[in-house]
């Protein structure tokens, strides 16, 4: 069941994360039909590509995900809103998850059913750390781009007049790369260097804060919010992979 869950979690971030353009966004909030009919045509294909198998169950999971996605039109652009968007969804995957707990395991990826000479390195005939590397992948995209959508809609209630200036998408940059460290500080058992990396942060933004008050209550509840995003996101990557067979890779020594 875990393993499926997996790769449902890897489909559903790259849905909505990565093969989804700003455009196709505004389409599905103005509730386009087509719009919606091409973002869920991605929530299957990318299903069907992680599970590698089909069942016509998915077709049920995305007529959900279009619906929770239709709700959210409705409601205003808030933080709020966007975690009870992907919440929702969580709890549809984990439902289907529980339902359908076989998908992984008589899928392609699962079971080697390879044609002939495609592969035959035996690591490829059942990889059983896929599960745990699609895991990761979620994890990190979630960390970085979904965190990226979630720190924005809550600092967009502090941005009149507040933010410094920079370079266009700066913030957004910079965000993208700390909460892609502490996510990788805190996989690798090293959760220590993530204080070094809000002493950076303090030191470098410590010239453009140090007179203007409302900048700097700006930058430090927009890096409190990354961080805590990152780090949450990280452990919840962790107790998945708990639950999953290990990826192989060496613990770093301390």
């Amino acid at each position: 069941m875990t393993e499926t869950f997996a790769a449902l979690l890897l489909a559903h971030v790259l849905a909505d994360f990565v093969f989804q353009s700003n455009d196709m966004a505004k389409g599905k909030q103005s509730r386009d039909p087509l719009t919606l009919g091409l973002h869920g045509g991605i929530v299957l294909v990318a299903s069907v590509v992680t599970l590698g198998t089909w069942h016509w169950g998915l077709l049920g999971l995305t007529a959900v995900h279009l619906a929770i996605d239709f709700a959210k039109s409705f409601a205003p652009k808030r933080l709020w809103a966007f975690l009870a968007d992907q919440g929702l969804h969580l709890v549809t995957l984990a439902a289907v998850a529980l339902w359908l707990p076989g998908l992984w395991a008589g899928g392609l990826w699962a079971t080697g059913g390879w044609p002939a000479g495609w592969f035959a390195d035996p690591l490829w005939t059942q990889p059983l750390w896929a599960p745990a590397l699609m895991a990761l992948v979620a994890g990190i995209i979630l960390a970085t781009r979904a965190g990226g959508f979630a720190v924005g809609l809550l600092m967009q209630d502090h941005a009149d007049g507040a933010p410094p200036d920079g370079l266009p998408k700066g913030g957004a940059t910079i965000g993208v790369l700390e909460r892609g460290l502490v996510f990788l500080l805190v996989l690798a058992g090293q959760p220590g260097g993530v204080g070094f990396l809000i002493a950076a942060k303090s030191v470098l933004r410590f010239s453009t804060t140090a007179s203007d008050r409302s900048a700097s209550e700006y930058v430090i509840i927009g890096t409190l919010a990354s961080f805590g995003w990152a780090l949450a996101t990280a452990w919840a990557t962790i107790a998945l992979l708990a639950h999953l067979p290990p990826i192989g890779i060496p613990p770093v020594s301390p």
